[in-house]
């Protein structure tokens, strides 16, 4: 097979899958399939609830189609699949997105067909997992009748900087041929270039540890922020300090959540564990990160004791709700952790955030959050989320939120600290 006679379907259209489909579909013929259907209707009406993608960008990619039946992929030939690879609630991998979505395309390639991986697995699952069930549903050999590849997302959710075009993507394949094949597919719409991985196994190595790199360094600034808390010395201020030399690492304090971050350790340690090996960095900066809600909910407590504010029955206003700043982006949000341990302390926590869905985080997470902010009215406000609407909002206008006993947390320490009375 050659560049040209590749027709593609992408599988999965969320954060990764829609931003590839429009690049590719501005060059080639492209279809994008996804199993919901409001999405689908949405996207055909230029509509992109993540905002990842403008109506603009959706109409120049005029190549690109949507569907929500699997029928309509049977004349593709390559299948690039981007759904999520979630944890479960023991924090193990839940693969059965990626195990559906196998399914599925075995049931539709034939001959020759190639099936891109996008979705960030351990080392091995693709051709461990993956590729027995593309045999099995296919009646197909592997690499004799049809072939795999590995490219990892490297989306940045929010992130109108660091676009898919350019950021340089992680290619494999597992053939040389078809190697080669998929870096020449991708480098189409990467304008930085690629780099071509020697095998998938390498391929997913290197994008499960670019997050969990990212996780055990704000593990470590984490730590610091709760050993500065007890030394009476504030963490932003050291940060500020430190970071005046040029080669320390710029990572802040907070609360770690999302698709990515808070997840891929997990791939990696769950896969270590299962051949003998115990990780000890890598989990102990998951247990760090994991109770940062706990720990950012007991010093606002502490702090509203210590003024002889009643916990029990207090108002409490969570500015945020996503999982990282300007973004609707709701998954995996440690902010929910955060409203449940205040409310086992017996408080009334509301949660404002402009940017959210209020009907899906509802349907989702059971969290009511409200439209309007009331002046004197909260007990304690938490800045829980650095949205660009709460800085132009300024600390004397979210000030006037909280009653006359009221105390502001800078969670994110994005006003000056003579403005807050407590900020991580």
């Amino acid at each position: 097979m050659i560049l040209e006679e590749l027709k593609i379907a992408i599988i999965g259209l969320g954060y990764v899958g829609l931003p590839l489909a429009v690049e590719f579909g501005k060059l080639r013929t492209t279809l994008g399939f996804d199993i919901n259907k409001k999405r689908i209707k949405e996207l055909k009406n230029k509509i992109d609830v993540t905002l990842e993608t403008s109506s603009i960008e959706l109409e120049k990619a005029t190549n690109l189609s949507y569907t929500f039946d699997s029928k309509d992929l049977k004349d593709s030939n390559c299948y690039i699949i981007t759904v999520p690879t979630p944890i479960d609630s023991n924090k193990k991998p839940n693969l059965q997105p990626l195990i559906d979505a196998s399914v599925m395309v075995a049931n539709l390639i034939d001959k020759g067909n190639i099936v891109i991986y996008e979705s960030t697995v351990y080392p091995g699952a693709t051709e461990e997992e993956c590729v027995p069930i593309l045999e099995k549903f296919s009646g197909l050999k592997y690499n004799k009748d049809f072939f795999c590849g590995y490219s990892p997302e490297r989306i940045n959710p929010g992130d109108k900087e660091h676009r898919l075009s350019s950021i340089r993507k992680i290619t494999s394949g597992s053939t040389p041929e078809i190697s080669d094949l998929i870096d020449d597919l991708y480098n189409q719409i990467i304008h930085v270039g690629t780099h071509r991985a020697e095998s998938i196994r390498i391929a997913e190595a290197a994008k499960v540890i670019e997050n969990t790199q990212r996780d055990i360094n704000i593990a470590l600034i984490n730590e610091l922020a709760m050993l500065f808390n007890k030394m009476g010395i504030d963490t932003k201020s050291v940060l500020d300090a430190a970071g005046s030399k040029w080669n320390f690492l710029h990572f802040t304090p907070g609360l770690v959540g999302g698709h990515c971050i808070g997840v891929d350790p997990y791939y990696l340690t769950h896969k270590a564990e299962s051949i003998g090996y115990n990780p000890e960095i890598i989990l102990a900066g998951r247990r760090i990160n994991d109770n940062m809600a706990i720990y950012v909910a007991s010093q606002l407590v502490k702090l509203m004791l210590k003024r002889s504010i009643k916990v029990d029955s207090a108002n409490i206003l969570v500015m945020g709700y996503t999982f990282k700043e300007n973004c609707p982006d709701i998954r995996n949000t440690k902010i929910l952790d955060m409203v449940h341990e205040l409310s086992d302390f017996g408080a009334e926590v509301q949660v404002y955030d402009p940017w959210i869905d209020k009907s899906d985080v509802f349907k989702k997470y059971g969290i009511k959050s409200i439209q309007k902010l009331k002046e004197n009215s909260y007990d304690a406000v938490i800045v829980a989320v650095a949205h660009d609407n709460f800085i132009e909002m300024g600390v004397s206008e979210i000030r006037k939120l909280c009653n006359k006993k009221g105390v502001l947390f800078d969670l994110k320490s994005i006003f000056p600290i003579e403005d807050s009375d407590i900020r991580l």
